[in-house]
């Protein structure tokens, strides 16, 4: 009984956590849509470009980390120690830089909403009308 219990805890912890973050990017960015397949090329660090062929910035969310474990996990089923390896070896490797590391969600908004190039994620809540959500994971 107990097993079932962590395991229907565990389905709606992922429920609820799909539902909570979305991709932004700039609303004159000229991107309305974005797969996961592109989301994950854009923040691993294989495109650095959008589909339209403006350039791409990728931004991560320091804190919490949680939402960033979360974002990860939900885009790559890999866990945050997983992905950091991976840039430690591109970084090595002189390849490409990792997405920038922003403070919290308000100042990734704000970034995202000055720039057209950057492209970020944040908790659906704080999305405001000066930024484009083009990846929700609910959907």
């Amino acid at each position: 009984m107990r097993n079932l219990f962590f395991f229907i805890s565990l389905l709606f912890a992922n429920i609820a956590w799909g539902s909570d973050w979305v991709v932004i990017v700039h609303p004159n960015s000229g991107v309305t849509q974005l797969s996961k397949a592109e989301v994950i090329n854009i923040f691993m660090g294989r495109y650095r470009k959008f589909p339209s062929g403006q350039s791409a910035m990728p931004l991560d969310v320091l804190h919490p980390v949680s939402g960033r474990e979360q974002f990860y996990r939900g885009l790559l089923n890999k866990e945050l120690a997983e992905v950091d390896s991976y840039w430690a070896r591109l970084k090595f490797s002189g390849q490409v830089a990792p997405p920038l590391l922003i403070e919290n969600s308000d100042a990734v908004i704000q970034m995202v909403a000055s720039n057209i190039n950057y492209i970020a994620y944040c908790d659906k809540s704080k999305v405001t009308d000066k930024v484009k959500v083009v990846f929700d994971f609910n959907r």
